[in-house]
């Protein structure tokens, strides 16, 4: 079986580019769910989801009874953090906020064991199969996908030099701070921020790695896709579920709704 078909798909890319969401309700039971629903990731979001350790295992352990492939994006680039969330089992992580390609190396040195890292080392954890992993700390960084976010014009700007950075599996746009970035909050479909999103996509390829990205509809990302990213999300599991009963109830409330009639016996 393949350790790793997150990884694969980055670097063998499949005939279709790999489509996922964001669990943001923090919920193992919805993280199952869209598991089954044809989603080939699911985003395990613990910069912006009031979620702990414990429960981050939780939903890894629900993912990973799905056909789907969890990806943890962290609170932040932080060598603690890391190393207590590649301990508890996530095989792919995502660093938010990288702007320079220093800020890259560190990222990349959290996820490895010395001497190309700094990684702290244990025993028996989750993620060795609780020692049970043959060769762990030799092979545990080849296992990994390392994925680093986008979020503003400048880290736009240093894209290939930030792609280059030895141990980086691919880059991650992030439309909603890049609008803010530049100004233009809310804004993701503004000429000027789309003329940028679609700029990452150029520099990542020149430097020779896949970019995914996060779109709010599926014409959104039909856009993002036609500029070349290579792998996408689509919007998340609680934009999902308001949306679908916003438009429930309003179709409700505005229908012209009969008198109920007896029941026929």
């Amino acid at each position: 079986m393949d350790p790793n078909p997150f990884k694969t798909w980055l670097t063998t890319p499949p005939a279709r580019p790999p489509l996922g969401t964001w669990l943001m309700t923090g919920a193992p039971s919805t993280a199952e769910a869209l598991g089954f629903c044809g989603f080939d990731f699911l985003v395990v979001d613990m910069e912006h989801v009031p979620i702990d350790m414990a429960e981050t295992i939780s939903i890894l352990r629900t993912v990973a009874g799905t056909p789907a492939q969890a990806l943890v994006r962290l609170a932040w680039s932080d060598q603690v953090l890391v190393k207590r969330v590649l301990d508890a089992g996530a095989a792919n992580v995502m660093f938010p906020f990288i702007q320079t390609v220093e800020e890259a190396r560190l990222a990349v040195s959290y996820t490895r064991y010395p001497p190309h890292g700094v990684r702290g080392m244990a025993g028996v954890h989750r993620a060795s199969r609780f020692g049970r992993v043959p060769d762990y700390f030799r092979t545990a960084g080849d296992r990994l996908a390392v994925v680093l976010q986008l979020e503003t014009p400048e880290a736009v700007e240093n894209a290939g030099a930030i792609a280059a950075v030895e141990g980086v599996d691919s880059l991650f746009l992030g439309p909603g701070d890049l609008s803010a970035a530049m100004g233009r909050i809310g804004e993701i479909a503004h000429p000027d921020v789309q003329a940028m999103i679609a700029r990452a996509a150029t520099l990542a390829h020149a430097a020779g790695k896949p970019i995914g990205i996060v779109g709010p509809n599926p014409e959104m990302v039909a856009r993002f896709l036609s500029y070349g990213y290579d792998w996408v999300a689509v919007a998340s599991d609680m934009a999902m579920m308001t949306g679908r009963a916003v438009d429930w109830v309003a179709a409700i409330q505005g229908a012209t709704i009969a008198p109920a009639q007896p029941p026929a016996y």
